[in-house]
């Protein structure tokens, strides 16, 4: 089969940069594709962080310390930028007007005013492709819980919970970073950290937030600042959001949570959808479960756990009795933006990756739970209609 060869570049050559480059690696892994991302060029301002691509990636062949000298160079197609997010604004827009297309982290802009201007960049070049990155609803127990939803088989929703918890920073004598600095990461904190994984599903399945109510949570004050003294810790812990979805047919509560310090959970993602006539949940703190209860009226009430078989949204040479992890979502996410580039509206499969537009209704609710937190209200949330 005739590939399709992308060429990509990476600005940021952090940890993501190099989850990205193991997915290429990995590319023989799926089945049946006819697009592949090649990595040609990278950047970061740190050369040691570009030094490791040079090493590990036999496809790179510029290395650079200027994102603008990357954007002028005519092998690369397309972008994968993982940097902070005071970097995000200029940043996109100058790869969106190079016409570059672009899958970029969370939260697209470290505040509302920066995702607006991401926007209007967007608006200005429609032939360029940009996506968020969102790894987790690639999971197979995520794409059953879609399908069902897409199928109508809940009835009416009684209630839904969406969380992205972990307890890395439970360790107060874990130095401080740029995530705990509003210059660098933004007052939303946890939430533009984690939130648009929590948002992804909720946000695609139309279940806008009209209104939201936010316990927002600042556990450790101050972490050692690595020069043998101490930092404040400035931007919130925990967030844990009680929102009203009210649809044109019925209306119901939904609670969001985005968690650094959440004991015992290492990257916990997880929705759940109760419904009058089927309930369902999934996390990956048991990847390979999908747990369903689906009823009729005077039946019996009984959840149902099966195994999930390794089987997402492309194909793949492993069994279906394996188990499928991160790294397995990572290449699946990857597979829906190239399959994208490759064919346009006309993909192998339906479900994308995260879009602008619901990147930036994450802002919509983030910036409604920080004046929810600063009032002690319920804010509705601004949808612009």
């Amino acid at each position: 089969m005739e590939k399709k060869i992308i060429g990509f570049g990476v600005i940021g050559c952090g940890l993501m940069g190099k989850e990205f480059a193991s997915a290429t690696a990995r590319w023989c892994h799926l089945a049946d594709v006819d697009f592949e991302p090649r990595i040609v060029a990278v950047c970061d301002a740190n050369p040691t962080a570009t030094q490791w691509f040079r090493d590990q990636v036999p496809s790179v062949e510029q290395a650079y310390t200027d994102y603008r000298d990357l954007l002028a160079d005519s092998s690369v197609e397309a972008i994968y930028c993982a940097v902070p997010h005071n970097l995000h604004e200029q940043i996109y827009i100058d790869i969106i007007k190079a016409g570059k297309h672009l899958l970029g982290e969370k939260p697209f802009g470290i505040d509302q005013h920066a995702n607006a201007a991401i926007q209007e960049a967007l608006a200005a070049h429609p032939d360029v492709i940009v996506r968020c990155s969102s790894e987790f609803p690639f999971f197979p127990g995520a794409q059953q819980i879609v399908k069902w939803v897409n199928e109508g088989r809940f009835g009416q929703i009684i209630e839904v919970e969406a969380g992205f918890w972990h307890s890395s920073d439970l360790d107060p004598t874990k130095p401080i970073n740029w995530k705990r600095r509003i210059a660098t990461n933004g007052e939303y904190g946890c939430m533009g950290d984690l939130g648009m994984h929590v948002l992804h599903l909720p946000l695609r399945f139309g279940w806008k937030p009209s209104s939201v109510r936010a316990l927002l949570s600042k556990i450790i004050p101050e972490r050692p600042d690595g020069r043998g003294g101490v930092a404040p810790c400035e931007t919130w812990d925990n967030a844990i959001l009680a929102c009203d979805v009210k649809l044109h047919d019925q209306q119901f509560p939904m609670l969001l949570s985005t968690k650094r310090i959440a004991p015992g959970h290492a990257n916990t993602w997880f929705i759940r959808i109760q419904g009058t006539a089927l309930s369902a949940e999934f996390s990956t703190k048991n990847p390979k479960q999908v747990a369903s209860l689906p009823y009729e009226p005077g039946g019996q009430q009984a959840w149902h756990v099966v195994d999930a078989p390794y089987k997402s949204a492309y194909g793949t040479i492993t069994g279906g009795i394996f188990e499928f992890g991160f790294s397995d979502s990572i290449l699946q996410m990857w597979a829906a933006f190239c399959d994208e580039l490759a064919h346009r509206g006309d993909m192998r499969q339906p479900f994308r990756c995260a879009t602008p537009e619901e990147a930036a209704g994450s802002h919509r609710v983030f910036t409604a739970a920080l004046e929810s937190e600063r009032t002690g209200l319920t804010v509705g949330v601004d949808w612009g209609n």
